[in-house]
């Protein structure tokens, strides 16, 4: 389904590679002016040139660690200044961590669980008004199958990732009477540099950053009268084990 974004504004966090850069690219394409974010100032401006170049739309590139909530409200704030309104919000921004709990530093416990939670409330709670101001829009959280999954050492990533979607779930209670619409995203294993990994060919059986992508401008196309709130993505042919 093909959606026309002209005229609205965009913003998308951990958008400097992967998922979130895939996602800012068909956001542009389709005409809205973009603000991407993430933590290193670098890849940020990098990324916010080459989607300029690509996309021939506008595309802001603001340096935001989403567990601040200063930087949170001031990138908000500056996006709806900058663009005009933001419609759009896509909370991608996430980190991983993984071990037992006896092993795990408290220290890497609260970069998880502040980007990946505390993180999306941030943005949700400064977006929320703007929206509103709006007359509605849409937020779409990349969450994980982690979130309905735990496994062995992953007791910081699955918590911050079940917190999600149970935020995400309520948020979609919250805000739907005021015409914005609440998705989330659940992918399996996706070909991104998630935690230190570096795509490769080997990576060719996983999902794709581009097919996430797809999905979140099917969401914005979809007819308003339904809301498919939570959206789980499983690469189709994994390895055998």
């Amino acid at each position: 389904m093909a959606v026309d974004l002209a005229g609205k504004g965009a913003v998308v966090t951990g958008a400097s590679k992967g998922i979130g850069r895939a996602i800012a690219r068909d956001l542009a394409r389709a005409g809205a002016g973009v603000v991407i974010s993430a933590r290193n100032e670098d890849e940020v401006r990098r990324a916010r040139e080459e989607l300029s170049a690509e996309t021939g739309g506008r595309v802001v590139g603001v340096r935001c660690d989403v567990r601040e909530h200063a930087q949170v409200r001031e990138m908000i704030a500056g996006a709806a200044r900058d663009l005009g309104g933001i419609d759009v919000l896509v909370n991608n921004a996430g980190v991983g961590g993984f071990g037992p709990v006896d092993e795990m530093d408290p220290a890497e416990w609260d970069q998880i669980i502040d980007t990946n939670l505390s993180g999306v409330f941030y943005c949700c709670h400064e977006a929320v008004p703007e929206l509103k101001r709006r007359g509605g829009g849409w937020i779409i959280n990349i969450a994980s199958l982690a979130g309905k999954n735990p496994f062995a050492g992953g007791a910081a990533y699955n918590a911050s990732k079940f917190g999600l979607v149970g935020f995400s779930e309520a948020l979609m209670l919250d805000v739907r009477k005021h015409g914005i619409r609440v998705n989330y995203i659940m992918p399996g294993s996706v070909a991104t540099y998630f935690n230190g990994h570096v795509p490769s060919p080997d990576d060719a059986w996983k999902i794709q950053p581009g097919d996430i992508a797809r999905l979140v401008m099917d969401l914005l196309a979809f007819p308003s009268n339904a809301l498919p709130s939570r959206i789980e993505i499983r690469p189709s042919q994994p390895p055998a084990k």
